[in-house]
Parts: C-alpha cells; sequence; structure tokens
C-alpha cells in the first residue's frame, strides 16, 4: 500500500517507515520537523515539510500520492510540559490532528493507524493494564491522546474510517544496523540518559525515587523494543478492511523492568558504570505500568523480538554510542 507516515521523521515514524519499506509497502513522510530528523529518513522516500493545519495541502498530497493508509505519529510528548503549557499540547495532539482528519474524510482516505499511549489510563487501579479498563488521564498529555481517540470513534461511526490506536508503553531502542535510534531534545528517557551518564557525556543520571513499594524501591516500566512497535503497525493492515472498525491495543512486552534494572543492563552493555544520583519521586509517577498486550497477539499474531531489556539497551547503545551528536542536524 501507499502509506502516509505524519510525523515520520521523528523517533518511532522514522523506524516504521523504514520497516514499511522493507516488507514491500511505500511510505510517503510528511513531517514539519519540529522535532523530527529529515536525515532519519532515506533521501529515496517521498518527503513533505507540511503543517497539519494546511488541510488543502495536506488533502492535495493525499491524491497526489494516491495513499491508502495515514499513520499518525505526530505529537508532542513531554508530560511536564503538557502540565505547564497544556495549550501548545491540546492545539498539536488535538486539533492538528481534527485538520489532519478532515483532509483524510475529504480525500476518501478509509485507513488510519494512531500512535496512541498508556497515559491514557491514569493511575491503574490493577495490572497488568487490558485494553477495557477505564480511561483516566492524570495530565493533559495523556488526554489530548484520549480525546483523539474519541474523535476516531465518532468520524469511523460518521464517515466508515477504519482506525486502530496503539496504546505504547515505554519505546525504547534504536534499529538493529545502528544506523537510525533516539534523538530528543530535551531527552527525557532513562535508557539514552543512562547511556549518556555512562558515556561521560552527562555528569550524572538523576534517579527519581527509590522508595516506591517495588522489588527495588524503583518504578516499575514495561519497556517494547521500537520495531517491534513498528511491526504491530503493520500486522493490523488486514484488519482495518473493513469498514469502520474501531480497534484498541495495548502495546507492551507485559514484563516490568524497574529502574535499577535499567541502569545495571546499561552497565554491563557498556562495560562502563552509571554516575548516578538519587532524587525525590517526581509528581505523578506511578509505582509500576505494565501491559497486558494479549490482544495485540491474538488478533494480529504480534510478537515481539526484543522480550528482555538487556537486548533493547543493547541496540541502544550500539546507536548511542556511535552517534555522540545524534542525527547531527541541531545544535546540541
Amino acid at each position: 500500500m501507499n502509506v502516509l507516515v505524519v510525523g515520520g521523521a521523528g523517533y518511532i515514524g522514522s523506524h516504521c517507515v523504514r520497516l514499511l519499506a522493507q516488507t514491500g509497502h511505500r511510505p510517503v513522510v510528511l513531517d514539519n520537523l519540529v522535532y523530527g530528523h529529515r536525515r532519519a529518513v532515506a533521501a529515496a522516500i517521498p518527503f513533505y515539510e507540511i503543517g497539519l493545519g494546511d488541510e488543502t495541502a495536506v488533502e492535495a498530497l493525499l491524491a497526489k500520492e494516491h495513499i491508502d493508509l495515514v499513520m499518525h505519529f505526530a505529537a508532542f510528548c513531554y508530560v511536564g510540559e503538557s502540565v505547564t503549557d497544556p495549550l501548545k499540547y491540546y492545539l498539536n495532539n488535538v486539533a492538528a490532528t481534527l485538520h489532519l482528519l478532515k483532509a483524510i474524510v475529504a480525500a476518501r482516505v478509509t485507513k488510519f493507524v494512531f500512535s496512541s499511549t498508556c497515559a491514557t489510563y491514569g493511575v491503574p487501579g490493577a495490572l497488568p493494564l487490558v485494553e477495557t479498563m477505564a480511561q483516566h488521564p492524570i495530565n493533559p498529555y495523556g488526554q489530548t491522546k484520549l480525546d483523539v481517540e474519541n474523535a476516531l470513534r465518532a468520524v469511523a461511526q460518521a464517515h466508515g474510517l477504519s482506525f486502530a490506536a496503539f496504546r505504547y508503553f515505554n519505546a525504547a531502542g534504536a534499529a538493529e544496523d545502528g544506523t537510525i535510534g533516539e534523538d530528543h531534545e530535551p531527552e527525557t528517557h532513562l535508557i539514552p540518559l543512562a547511556i549518556d551518564a555512562a558515556l561521560g557525556r552527562r555528569p550524572r543520571l538523576q534517579l527519581f525515587g527509590t522508595d516506591y513499594p517495588t522489588p527495588d524501591g524503583t518504578c516499575l516500566r514495561d519497556y517494547v523494543h521500537v520495531d517491534d512497535l513498528g511491526r504491530a503497525h503493520i500486522a493490523v493492515f488486514d484488519r482495518l478492511a473493513t469498514p469502520g472498525a474501531s480497534l484498541f491495543y495495548n502495546l507492551g512486552t507485559g514484563r516490568p523492568t524497574s529502574n535499577r534494572e535499567v541502569i545495571r543492563a546499561v552497565e554491563q552493555i557498556s562495560g562502563r558504570k552509571v554516575p548516578l544520583i538519587e532524587a525525590p519521586r517526581r509528581a505523578g509517577d506511578p509505582p509500576a505500568l505494565y501491559a497486558d498486550a494479549a490482544l495485540a497477539q491474538r488478533e494480529l499474531g504480534w510478537k515481539v523480538k526484543f522480550g528482555d531489556i538487556d537486548s533493547i539497551v543493547a541496540t541502544a547503545w550500539q546507536w548511542h554510542s556511535t552517534h555522540r551528536d545524534g542525527f547531527g542536524d541541531r545544535a546540541r
């Protein structure tokens, strides 16, 4: 299929673009490059630097490239910033997506895959998280993703759009060949921060919270490899053939990993010590979050290739240790 990847120069989007090309599909990338990297996308892949607010341009692109399906990864995703600047998140994550959906309906594109998040659940009452649990986000970032999920339900009912919303847990890792990976500014994810500390690129890693009711006192999270996420996005294509299909899937390994276990994995893979300083808990950090991904496994035949934290960290180390400046396209 011809697949428009919105946010295709970003972290997860760029990895999915590569997988699409490798599996015989034709990806087309739309990215405004606010956070994306042009160098993350192969030069041979059609690339459009367009804002989603320009519905006319987006609709023309959909027609010109004969797009069959749209994947939407473009979003602001810093939880703390969403609390201090909620309007930025509602305008970008919700309003811009509504413009995109208007263009899609006008262009008569009928298949849509949305990058959602486990943050839509809020603080879980039970674990592991399943798709039928109540969704009560505790920050504007999670709320904006839930707002889009609800908009998709309405558009599916009104216009027959078939969609899948994937609720990610902690995306991590890099391409196996080490050519693309994670490059955020600012960086907030634990694995790249720990690797940077091991490499001496930052003086120390801050370990937030050591008194949680967990085996080693630190948060438990579900780390899922970025390429495993991409494989799920492609595996759902056949299920979108039914008009009006409304599909929701958790994407995680179901294996909780503590912050200290992540640090130990980085030290083991790198052969270096991670200097750290213990800090108080961050507001809004639940003690544990991990997925029940049985629905995606059963309905999509989805299986993770990187099932343990060591294999995930190994790919991240290969990328970060050989790309000091990431993609090298912005001041760091």
